[in-house]
């Protein structure tokens, strides 16, 4: 495997701006069109022996035949992008410059570097004249960060051909260090469920009028009292079976005062849960429903009264919890009719996967074969993604991207300045690699 090649190829790729927004108009199909294109000149032996289909507007479903009828490895990763408008980059998001041994640009790890790694394993493999175990799917996702049909449409499409997966791997957790108190060292984090997403809009009207002569108690007043609420209510922690998971596997590694209380967690999952909630925001978040305000309007001039006062709130919804029932807390803490709920989008929590199986012990086994320092663990996933279409298909879906990332690389997702080191995409391949040779 060729790294400053496959750098390369991720550098060229992020140059193509597949950028997905919610507004199906603003999105430029051409350029996708072109990205797809330019994937085929990089990666001429899987176009040639793998079979592509096109789905949609451009998702693409690829088929590796094994020649047996085990069931199939389903490797997934999405194309698009998200934008990168109004933020501080300090080199240009679509140059896709390497620089001292770093590929820097919008998706880089979200997520055509994984798209990257698994296109050179797979490319590497076919060189070598490999023929898999069992049959292997590569569905690459062109909207996921919007809507997910495209991941939708491949799920549908291997339900319909009567298709189990053996196993799906899609973008999640990845090899990290210092997220979780009082454990050293570096941990692989493998999605097994993710949290539920909830977009709820509320709203509260007024007869509006000229800002000369205002009341008290108007609409906007009314929405950001809502708010305040909200903020200052937050829905309380609790440890699901697989958040215990995360802490039985990683907790065996901690100084002597965390183990303690990390091995009698399933007694003391108060405790737990309430250390974790004020552990940080990651870990806060792996024990609770949040409710975060993305979104406000009111008046659209600077001297007139809101007639109409909204804002987006962006629910993500702990297992052991369902959409209704995060919305129906959230009304109660609001305590006013007057401010009205809408879901324009509400999906309950994933199912859990097996951990208990040959796809996880293989799994695992090609995380430590390329990360051979980590303590890999089941965790829950926090954000959404394409995988969760696979949830209904299989048992077996795990979310986990295989590079070592810093605090800073986490925190430039869907921000400023993202990046990915040439090393850690090498790891990646690595691990596709291996995943595909051990199944």
């Amino acid at each position: 495997m060729d790294a400053t090649r496959a750098a390369d190829h991720l550098a060229q790729l992020i140059r193509i701006p597949t950028v997905s927004r919610r507004d199906p108009e603003q999105v430029d199909q051409s350029v996708f069109g072109a990205f797809r294109e330019r994937l085929a000149e990089l990666y001429p032996r899987t176009h040639r022996e793998l079979e592509l289909e096109l789905l949609g507007t451009g998702a693409m479903l690829f088929h590796w035949r094994s020649g047996n009828g085990a069931q199939p490895l389903v490797l997934m990763a999405h194309y698009d992008v998200v934008p990168a408008d109004g933020q501080a980059w300090t080199r240009d998001p679509f140059a896709g410059e390497v620089v001292d041994g770093v590929v820097h640009g919008r998706g880089a790890i979200d997520d055509k570097g994984a798209l990257v790694a698994v296109l050179e394993a797979v490319e590497s493999l076919l060189h070598e004249g490999f023929r898999p175990a069992r049959d292997v799917y590569l569905s690459f996702g062109n909207d996921e960060e919007v809507a997910g049909t495209g991941a939708r449409t491949a799920a549908q499409t291997l339900a319909a051909r009567g298709i189990t997966p053996w196993a799906v791997v899609d973008e999640g957790g990845a090899v990290v260090t210092g997220v979780f108190p009082g454990v050293p060292g570096p941990i692989a984090v493998v999605g097994i469920a993710e949290k539920g997403v909830v977009d709820l809009e509320l709203t509260t009207e007024d007869a509006g009028g000229h800002a000369s002569s205002p009341v008290r108690g108007g609409a906007t007043a009314r929405l950001a009292r809502a708010l305040v609420r909200l903020d200052e209510q937050p829905f309380p922690p609790r440890v699901s079976d697989v958040v215990l998971a995360l802490v039985d596997t990683v907790g065996r590694h901690a100084p002597a005062g965390h183990r303690a209380l990390y091995a009698h967690a399933a007694l003391l999952r108060p405790a737990l849960a309430g250390l974790l909630s004020r552990a940080g925001r990651e870990a806060s978040a792996l024990v609770r429903t949040t409710v975060a305000i993305t979104q406000l309007e009111g008046s659209r001039a600077p001297n007139v009264l809101a007639t109409r006062a909204r804002a987006m709130a962006n629910v993500r919804v702990v297992l052991g919890e369902t959409a209704e029932s995060a919305i129906e807390r959230i009304r109660g803490v609001i305590d006013d009719p007057s401010v009205r709920l809408e879901a324009t989008r509400a999906d309950d929590p994933s199912p859990v996967s097996r951990t208990d199986n040959e796809a996880w012990a293989t799994l695992t086994a090609a995380i430590r074969a390329a990360h051979p320092a980590a303590t890999v663990t089941p965790y829950l996933m926090v954000q959404a993604s394409d995988a969760r279409h696979f949830a209904q298909i299989s048992d077996s879906v795990y979310r986990f991207m295989p590079f070592d990332l810093s605090s800073a690389q986490l925190a430039s997702l869907h921000a400023a300045d993202e990046h990915l080191t040439v090393a850690a995409l090498a790891r990646g391949v690595a691990f596709y690699r291996e995943l595909l040779q051990r199944s």
